[in-house]
């Protein structure tokens, strides 16, 4: 059995994403990890070169967002040709704004050789931490941050990633053209492992975030956003609730050397998050989280069929 990993990454320096703690957390796993190594503006091919590991495989290339852009499908462009790169029976995608619990790879090498003969299985789901604003305060709004993602799938030239890059899907002679084509799409089946994906996007330093915030709409709407703020503003941190459970070792030193405490705010209101976190949805997160099982929601979107 062969374990591909495979990433996309462009301007990981500039945009505060921990690229190197997301690939070192799986290179444990993984037989080789392909990196669509995208045209920026800092050094993170300097970045990469630096873990200086026989199993990463660089592909150099430019974004074509002449073509991609809108709605971020130059993202799931990208997840799909590295995945295409990848030569593994089995086709693991983290995001260079994520990074694996150590806790989890054991679990996740078990399931990848129990399940390598069961075609009836197309991928693996896993369970996932949302940080805010620092390394200490965590998103519990399930209906703001999904709970479980699809992480890993079989090498299967009919699974391509799906819409902006969150997800995958089955689709039958696929030309690439239209990612957010629901029409001939089929749900992948896939197991639900007891393993944990921390998510760090919204945790990243303000000064950074805010630049992140006006590419990231670039690439959804397709024309130049001007930047006006000098850092991002997360809102009152007080309304966030502490993470007290273990973090990926490997993200120690990263939390340690945490610089923007300064940026961040105990008062006032919450921004444009007021809806996300208002008392209808605090009302439905209660039920969620302390009356229906790990996972479950009320009405919500799952792109993913459970497999007992």
């Amino acid at each position: 059995m062969k374990i591909s990993g495979f990433t996309f990454l462009r301007n990981a320096i500039q945009f505060d994403f921990p690229a190197v703690e997301s690939i070192k957390s799986v290179l444990d796993l993984v037989d080789e990890f392909v990196i669509r190594l995208g045209d920026s503006s800092d050094e993170t091919e300097q970045l990469i070169l630096s873990i200086n590991s026989p199993k990463i495989k660089i592909i150099r290339c430019n974004w074509e967002t002449s073509k991609y852009n809108k709605n971020g499908m130059i993202y799931a462009h990208e997840t799909d040709l590295a995945m295409e790169a990848c030569t593994g029976d089995w086709c693991f995608y983290i995001q260079g704004d994520e990074v694996l619990h150590e806790d989890a790879i054991p679990v996740i090498r078990e399931a990848c050789e129990k399940y390598l003969d069961d075609k009836r299985v197309d991928g693996f789901l896993f369970k996932y931490v949302h940080m805010y604003g620092d390394y200490k305060h965590f998103i519990d709004a399930r209906h703001f941050a999904y709970p479980r993602e699809i992480r890993i799938v079989r090498k299967d030239f009919e699974i391509h990633s799906w819409r902006d890059a969150q997800s995958f899907r089955r689709i039958p002679n696929f030309d690439r053209e239209d990612y957010f084509q629901e029409k001939e799409t089929y749900k992948l089946n896939c197991v639900l492992l007891d393993a944990y994906m921390f998510h760090y996007g919204w945790a990243r330093d303000p000064r950074c975030m805010v630049k992140k915030q006006a590419q990231q709409l670039e690439v959804y709407i397709g024309a130049p956003v001007e930047q006006k703020e000098e850092f991002y503003d997360y809102g009152n941190m007080s309304y966030m609730p502490h993470y007290k459970g273990s973090q990926p070792a490997i993200m120690k030193e990263r939390i340690e050397n945490m610089s923007w405490e300064k940026y961040l705010r105990y008062d006032g209101p919450r921004i444009d998050m007021k809806k996300k976190f208002g008392l209808k949805y605090r009302i439905i997160n209660f039920i969620e989280n302390n009356l229906l099982g790990e996972g479950q929601r009320i009405g919500g979107f799952k792109n993913y069929k459970l497999v007992k």
